[in-house]
């Protein structure tokens, strides 16, 4: 009996070592690498600018309840499965947002969901998509977001039940779900092409919204684009695959007109949450609108999900 149960405890002490190494946020950064930051990196804050618009950082990081897309101080509560986030501040202010950050810990951020004093980030922060960008392009948007106004205030800690509320866990979670690869032009395609594919991939982080995920709340490859819930409840986000069932038959022409006006082929108006989106993909030059409407109905034909009636 007691041969048994000195069998377990080190069973359990095994795990639980094991457990804490694997969950380490330095874990990821050994088994994957950290990205190198271009030296004597000038700042393009009009790249930033861009970056900052087909992110749609002001569509969650926005102070709510006043009208300035610049201030940054967070609190929406953005609810899902898991509980409910709330949207930190990421105004430069020096105690409240990221204005004592380094350029390497926005980096750290942005690409391995990990907070400067070690913390693991929860994915409800898509950097599973933002890790898809250069690190020049992190420095860039990083300047263009110290140019915005700094903030006050601190939003509240996220409200959620066990398991979930286990920050260590994501450690795990990124070793599944988090490859830590940065978006690899294809040589083969036009120069646009590929631009698209960069903007849909990285920081626009569109998959994020418009996938089926599975019930560790990671996106499924297999169903990437083909359309998936809203995570906060209402309605689906719809399939943008070149499937009859998505946006088939439209043309880049037309899928670019969206992406400006939000009105679609058939005259109907896109519905919220995407008016926001298209908020952003309005300010974006018309060849960036286009590469995006290139690379998308470029996109493998999935069948999408029947929205419930």
């Amino acid at each position: 009996m007691r041969k048994a149960l000195a069998v377990l405890l080190g069973v359990a002490a095994l795990t639980a070592v094991a457990f804490l190494a694997l969950t380490e946020p330095a874990a990821y950064r050994l088994l994957r690498g950290e990205s190198s930051l271009p030296p004597d990196h000038v700042a393009d804050l009009e790249n930033g600018r861009v970056l900052f618009i087909i992110g749609g950082c002001s569509q969650c990081h926005v102070t709510p309840g006043q009208d300035d897309q610049a201030r940054l101080g967070g609190g929406y509560a953005l609810r899902s499965p898991f509980g409910t986030f709330h949207v930190p501040n990421i105004s430069p202010h020096p105690r409240d947002g990221v204005g004592s950050w380094s350029p390497a810990d926005f980096v750290r951020a942005m690409r391995e969901g990990t907070s400067p004093d070690g913390r693991h980030y929860y994915p409800a922060f898509p950097y599973t998509s933002f890790q898809r960008m250069t690190p020049a392009d992190l420095l860039d948007l990083f300047a263009y977001l110290k140019t915005l106004p700094a903030v006050e205030g601190r939003t509240r800690d996220h409200d959620l039940p066990f398991p979930f509320n286990v920050r260590r866990g994501v450690g795990l979670w990124k070793l599944a779900f988090l490859d830590g690869r940065v978006f690899t032009p294809d040589a083969a395609r036009p120069r646009s092409w590929n631009r698209g594919a960069y903007l849909v991939e990285g920081p626009g982080h569109c998959a994020e919204c418009h996938s089926e995920r599975n019930r560790l709340g990671a996106i499924i490859d297999q169903r990437r684009f083909a359309g998936g819930a809203n995570p906060e409840g209402k309605g689906r986000a719809p399939n943008i695959t070149p499937h009859p069932t998505g946006i088939g038959g439209w043309t880049v022409e037309e899928l670019s007109h969206m992406l400006k006006t939000g009105e679609t082929p058939n005259y109907v108006s896109v519905d919220a949450p995407m008016t926001l989106v298209v908020r952003h993909t309005a300010q974006l030059s018309d060849a960036d609108q286009a590469a995006i409407a290139e690379y998308v109905l470029s996109l493998p034909p999935l069948v999408g999900a029947k929205r419930p009636e």
